[in-house]
């Protein structure tokens, strides 16, 4: 598996629904590659983060900067 590969499945897999032939290879290459490693945990950390956070915690203009911050970093993978 390529770094890209399990960048575009990390979401499945956080949330358990990869097959078993393809989660193989995932924590396969998580156990070769300490990049994707580091942001598989950073990313857990995020989920979890953000998971405790209140809809009207988050200023909308802070939300929005947000939002488009992960989809701009998603998108350079």
């Amino acid at each position: 598996m390529q770094c890209q590969e399990m960048v575009e499945l990390v979401t499945a897999y956080l949330e358990d629904a990869l097959d078993f032939d393809t989660r193989t290879r995932f924590e396969k290459h998580l156990r070769r590659c300490d990049g994707c490693s580091d942001y598989l945990e950073q990313l857990r950390i995020t989920v979890q983060t953000v998971g405790t956070l209140d809809d009207d915690e988050l200023d909308p203009v802070f939300r929005a900067r947000l939002l488009k911050a992960f989809a701009e970093t998603a998108g350079s993978w």
